[in-house]
């Protein structure tokens, strides 16, 4: 089984001349699903960067991200195509849980999970009935008609895990997924990413500090200034 997801010496520069900063140096990688994949690091050492060009919310500066070996993700120098078919590649391959559940405030569990099968254009009718299935999953039956002010840190991430999930994407990547958790709460997280690699078939990158991920990923890379060091 080939891999799902490939990084070709992926790169990320800001600024020029006196001002550049390389946040990311020709990094590559390769996933497979059914795999975890941790990348751990200090602060300021390209993570999320590198994170956010492997889900295309980011362009690369120069190299390639490749989905089943064809490339969705080009450098800045490539044609402006590669840019206006990224939405359609982020919502057709992957699922985001991010450190902060990044849930909308004036949605119910049950809708923020909907609202991603909406622009999914699921069908209409199941939407709220296929929500309420991916929550309860996560053991949030009870808790699908409430908001996230009413919601604690773990059930937060647990329906942003469920909508991670939302029109079943091959591939989830989790940006420090127990960070604003608790030891206890966190070990749950980071089980459910690990059935779900497994059971669901997905590929999973995780971002993160927390020492118990090591534990649960099939793979770890260290980034330090922007590059895998081993």
């Amino acid at each position: 089984m080939g891999p799902i997801l490939e990084l070709k010496n992926l790169t990320k520069v800001y600024g020029d001349g006196d001002n550049k900063v390389v946040a990311v140096d020709s990094v590559s990688l390769s996933l497979k699903k059914q795999e975890m994949l941790l990348i751990m690091g200090p602060s300021g050492s390209g993570k999320t960067t590198l994170l956010s060009m492997m889900g295309c919310i980011l362009r690369p500066t120069s190299g390639e991200v490749l989905i089943d070996g064809q490339t969705v993700s080009k450098g800045e120098a490539a044609p402006r195509p590669y840019e206006d078919v990224l939405p359609d590649i982020r919502l057709r391959y992957f699922g985001f849980v991010f450190q902060s559940f990044n849930l909308f405030p004036s949605l119910t569990a049950v809708d923020n999970v909907s609202l991603i099968l909406r622009l999914k254009k699921h069908d209409g009718k199941k939407l709220q009935a296929d929500a309420r299935r991916l929550i309860e999953r996560f053991g949030l039956a009870k808790r699908g008609d409430f908001y996230p002010a009413d919601m604690s840190g773990g059930e937060k991430q647990r329906v942003a895990l469920a909508r991670a999930l939302a029109g079943d994407p091959p591939i989830i990547l989790a940006d420090e997924p127990t960070a604003n958790l608790d030891s206890k709460t966190g070990l749950d997280v980071l089980r459910h990413l690990r059935e779900l690699s497994g059971e669901a078939q997905k590929a999973i990158v995780i971002v993160s500090h927390d020492p118990k991920a090591e534990t649960m990923a099939d793979r770890v890379v260290f980034l330090e200034d922007g590059k895998i060091r081993n």
